[in-house]
């Protein structure tokens, strides 16, 4: 039964991160660039959103397309295995919406006041 949780714990370190959930969601539309990904995901930083690029693509659920132009054009699409996300995403993405009142508001680390003693 452990050897159960490990691999569940792999599959939310590696796909049901905020930012992998994301990509995976703006894929589901259409091939998406790098750049329209960053104007897509407010708040993604390039080096976040190489790295879960990076990693849904080792992990099959996304393809990499390289455009040879000047300069280098990156598409990605998302696979068959990525597709198969789409209904438990979209469940998880719909009880969000639909409980987002019942959340407490916790801030992030940047919009916490500093205490006294880290002054």
């Amino acid at each position: 039964m452990a050897g159960t949780f490990v691999g569940n714990r792999s599959f939310f370190d590696q796909v049901a991160n905020k930012w992998s959930v994301m990509i995976l969601t703006v894929l589901i539309e259409k091939p998406t660039r790098f750049n329209e990904f960053r104007r897509r995901l407010e708040g993604i930083t390039h080096k976040a959103l190489t790295q879960a690029l990076r990693r849904l693509e080792r992990n099959g659920l996304i393809r990499r397309k390289v455009f040879p132009a000047s300069p280098v054009s990156v598409e990605y699409s998302i696979t068959d295995l990525g597709r198969t996300l789409q209904v438990p995403l979209g469940a998880a993405f719909d009880w969000a919406i639909g409980h987002l009142r019942c959340l407490p508001v916790v801030p992030s680390k940047a919009q916490r006041p500093r205490s006294a003693s880290a002054a």
